[in-house]
């Protein structure tokens, strides 16, 4: 090939690459349109109103409410709450995300036996929200704007996260899998859905504030602990159980990842 007929073919495949890059870009930008779109009028609203009458009604064999639930900052504090777990909890003597602590309170507090409080954690595609979910809802509200600031004090905090990191890399199951196969890798993503890459700061801060989410496909709101069986479920593992030890120090892992973001959940999701 001479020298004239190696420059055409060069100017040609950056002119390609240029074209590809600028394809994407577009296609990125339109499918960040469409989030906002969805954003106005998000149904997590409603799901929301529903939690906030659950955590002021009296339930359970104690006839209590969830008000004086202590999720870190104080019984009955609310705002910001979310937005500072998973943390210690010296009464349990362990680490727990919001919905472990949930769990915790409706069986301490209003007397649900925790078999109960678990049974159904997940609501079906277009079924009613779960009361799990529903309160999950309104709690996370409460943090929208909060920084997120998960604790690594206690050394507990730091063996969930220890756990947990070594879980985010962990390959097994049928195709070798592990959540870094997805997360790990920058610019990568499922159909409209960008794949949060967990080693860039900001991209970790925006995964973790926009869960809890409502799934547009699912017609429900997902919530963190969903979020992380769900993944266990794509990568073909072993069943995340709710509220488990391994859940919550994943979570703890991407919640640290995230320290310094600020919550804007519940978000939309495609």
């Amino acid at each position: 090939m001479n020298r004239g007929a190696f420059k055409l073919l060069l100017a040609a495949c950056l002119a390609g690459g240029s074209a590809a890059a600028l394809a994407q870009a577009s296609v990125a930008d339109e499918i960040a349109r469409y989030r906002a779109m969805l954003q106005d009028g998000n149904p997590a609203e409603l799901t929301a109103m529903r939690g906030e009458q659950l955590w002021k009604t009296q339930r359970g064999p104690k006839q209590v409410s969830l008000e004086q639930c202590d999720l870190g900052l104080g019984p009955g504090v609310v705002k910001g709450a979310y937005a500072r777990l998973p943390r210690y909890f010296a009464d349990a003597n362990q680490v727990m995300d919001f919905e472990t602590r949930l769990v915790h309170c409706m069986v301490t507090l209003q007397g649900i036996p925790r078999a109960e409080a678990v049974r159904n954690p997940f609501s079906g595609a277009g079924q009613r929200q779960t009361d799990i979910e529903a309160l999950t809802a309104y709690v996370v509200e409460q943090s929208r704007g909060a920084t997120i600031n998960v604790p690594q004090s206690h050394p507990m905090e730091r063996d969930a996260y220890a756990r947990g990191q070594q879980m985010f890399y962990m390959r097994g199951g049928p195709y070798d899998f592990a959540c870094s196969t997805c997360h790990a890798v920058e610019g990568q993503r499922i159909r409209l859905q960008d794949l949060p890459f967990f080693d860039n700061k900001q991209s970790a801060q925006r995964a973790f504030a926009t869960w809890p989410a409502y799934r547009v496909s699912q017609g429900t709101l997902r919530t963190m602990q969903w979020r992380v069986w769900d993944c266990f479920r794509q990568q073909r593992f072993p069943e995340l159980v709710f509220t488990s030890q391994a859940s919550v120090d994943l979570i703890t892992f991407l919640g640290v990842r995230a320290n310094g973001g600020k919550m804007d959940s519940p978000a939309i999701k495609r």
